[in-house]
């Protein structure tokens, strides 16, 4: 087994977690999860921050000792733990004897080192960064370019640490080891940041109080940055007698991984590894800079006042629901958009959609034909094998490669296989096989594979969903846990096992019922009054004319964009005729072409055929409209092609 070192920050305790602080937190937890059933020796390290201006500051405000304040805000960390099925092995707090044993040995190597000397200190001064800043890096109206808050001009006597001597050291580091920083867009802002000349850092601070005393210098505390930094080796028992963990994952270690915010990378790309450097310890082997969550265009965070609180969402949706559109959403290493509709519309399209609604074909058509268990007949030749392993190699392509991680390719690798798995059933409509064969042994092989594709999704779901994907595969015949990956493999759902009767996984959500209240336009103080055209309604038609119009149920059987346009889809139909229907929709800003592949919609039949972009459409797809975005109608229940809607 492989020691495998993963970390988050520490995080402030000034405030109550966020979605920003969460996001590392499920980052780190999923891929520890899949760590662990890829067979690593893993060890999942997360903690807080607890000392420094900020804290001082922020307890003050409230009246309170800092423990307090810290003791408070930590309990909240610990209720997410349950809430979200956090899996760390170690939460460590700055204010424990443990740590302060291993701040106090680092400063010890440091100090042999010849790389601690004291000296005036005076520059521009984030607070909430803990950071000083130059002249050039300030924002318009000397403000911080990470907050856009105010900085202030500070002047004192501090240790510093020679940081400019490790200056080519660190250059040295990144050209040989350059998985060193990730992405390398990150890695190349880093080595320019370096390569443009480093100054002697502050490692102390003569004003704060809630902090460390800074051994061997009266007065002074140690820099909060130089403290919580080295959480990291103090968690393992550095500094302490007994640092068998230290030995084992730090010193002996395959993989040393920090997981952290961009705007936090300087710290832990250049001020931790040359301290690292001046204390003769091992250098991480990768640190990931994840990006930003925004809300209105700017980072989601307390000093914006634009934070999501994780809390309401996991009340109403589900903490595994959310911890998918998080890894789902955003392009690990680049920033992303929050917003409460986009989480509706993700949910409703890959949970509530795609993957409930397999689940809930599937298991309906085998509970009905082999009378509540599992097809008896497996079938180990059929084209959905394939799939399934190109899918499971692409999941594990997104996930192995540390320098690499993909979270979101690894989900869509299983959504691809699910849209196939769809479209396999699609074509061969076991639906009406029991009605004109029954239990038959082609029936049991098309529904076996059925359930065995979906077994496959939700086993690649486990370090994703914890919590929600165990009653998939519970759901689909196999409620045994899998020890390891090699559960993606083809063969794994038993014949002739029980099915539970189908429960609702993801419940659509009204997206309009739950954002009316934030979305509707205020009313008026004082309604005006309609004029009586106000009341003109259009004609009312009788039944005849209705059924003038002919509505079908079709079957999607392949799609792709039209090109040079955006909005439109082209469309391959299956009618129930002897050919497919080629309909051209204006879906294109709603829904990918990918998705669209094995779904039912419903079609005006017989209008006349008009040209789009050079396209002959045959027909119209029927969509509600929501502030102008489509949403396609389609069947509860999978029905034949060619099936009239009256």
């Amino acid at each position: 087994m492989r020691p495998f070192y993963l970390t988050t920050p520490i995080y402030y305790v000034n405030d109550v977690p966020h979605i920003g602080h969460i996001y590392t937190t499920t980052v780190a937890d999923t891929l520890a999860r899949y760590r662990r059933l890829s067979g690593d020796d893993v060890y999942f390290l997360t903690g807080t921050d607890e000392h420094g201006q900020n804290i001082e500051r922020a307890a003050r405000k409230e009246g309170m000792p800092p423990i307090e304040l810290a003791d408070r805000v930590v309990a909240r960390y610990r209720e997410l733990r349950d809430r979200l099925g956090f899996s760390y092995d170690d939460f460590i707090r700055t204010t424990e004897p443990r740590h302060a044993r291993g701040v106090a040995e680092i400063i010890r190597r440091l100090d042999a080192a010849g790389d601690l000397y004291t000296a005036p200190h005076e520059g521009w001064y984030c607070a909430p960064c803990e950071t000083f800043y130059t002249e050039k890096e300030l924002a318009p109206g000397n403000t911080c370019p990470v907050h856009g808050t105010p900085v202030e001009w500070k002047s004192e006597e501090n240790v510093f640490f020679r940081l400019s001597k490790y200056q080519q050291p660190l250059l040295d580091w990144y050209r040989s080891h350059p998985e060193s920083v990730r992405p390398e867009s990150r890695l190349n802002e880093v080595r320019a940041f370096v390569e443009a000349g480093l100054r002697d850092l502050s490692v102390s601070r003569a004003s704060v109080e809630w902090g460390i005393p800074f051994p061997g210098r009266p007065g002074q505390t140690v820099y909060v940055w130089l403290d919580a930094l080295t959480n990291y080796v103090s968690a393992l028992g550095f500094g302490a007698e007994d640092g068998d963990l230290y030995r084992r994952f730090w010193e002996g270690g395959d993989v040393r991984l920090h997981l952290v915010g961009k705007d936090i990378l300087r710290h832990h790309a250049v001020y931790w590894p040359a301290f690292l450097l001046s204390a003769g310890l091992p250098l991480p082997s990768t640190v990931w800079a994840h990006g930003w969550w925004l809300r209105d265009g700017r980072k989601v965070s307390k000093s914006a006042g634009n934070v999501v609180r994780p809390d309401e969402l996991i009340d109403r949706f589900g903490s595994d629901n959310l911890r998918y559109f998080l890894l789902r959403e955003m392009v690990f290493g680049q920033d992303a958009s929050f917003s409460d509709e986009a989480f509706i519309d993700r949910y409703n399209s890959d949970l509530a959609n795609d993957l409930g609604n397999t689940v809930s074909r599937v298991v309906t058509l085998a509970r009905r034909a082999f009378d509540g268990r599992t097809p008896p007949v497996p079938c180990d030749d059929n084209p959905l094998i394939e799939v399934a392993a190109r899918a499971a190699r692409d999941y594990r392509a997104a996930l192995d490669e540390v320098a690499e991680l993909a979270f979101h390719r690894a989900l869509e690798a299983l959504w691809r296989l699910l849209a196939e798995t769809n479209q396999y059933l699609v074509t061969r409509e076991p639906w009406k096989l029991i009605k004109t064969e029954g239990a038959s042994e082609k029936l049991s092989r098309i529904l076996w594979n059925g359930l065995e594709a979906t077994r496959i999704v939700a086993t690649g779901l486990l370090p994703f969903m914890p919590k929600v994907a165990p009653q998939v595969l519970a759901a689909v015949g196999s409620p045994r846990l899998p020890e390891s990956l090699d559960a993606l493999a083809w063969g794994g759902t038993p014949t002739g096992a029980e099915l539970p009767a189908p429960q609702p996984l993801f419940p659509r959500i009204d997206k309009a019922a739950y954002l009316g209240d934030a979305t509707a336009p205020a009313p008026a103080s004082k309604p005006e009054p309609k004029k009586a055209k106000d009341k003109e309604t259009k004609p009312l038609i009788t039944i005849d004319k209705f059924f003038e119009t002919e509505l079908k149920v079709a079957t999607v059987q392949a799609a792709e964009r039209v090109p040079k346009s955006e909005k439109l889809i082209k469309l391959s139909l299956d009618l129930g005729e002897e050919g497919p229907r080629t309909v051209v929709a204006g879906i294109g800003l709603a829904y990918a072409p990918e998705a669209l592949v094995g779904r039912q919609v419903v079609l005006v039949a017989n209008l006349q055929p008009a040209k789009l972009m050079g396209v002959e459409s045959q027909g119209m797809v029927l969509a509600a409209s929501i502030d102008g975005r489509p949403v396609l109608l389609r069947p509860d229940e999978p029905v034949p092609p060619g099936t009239r809607v009256k």
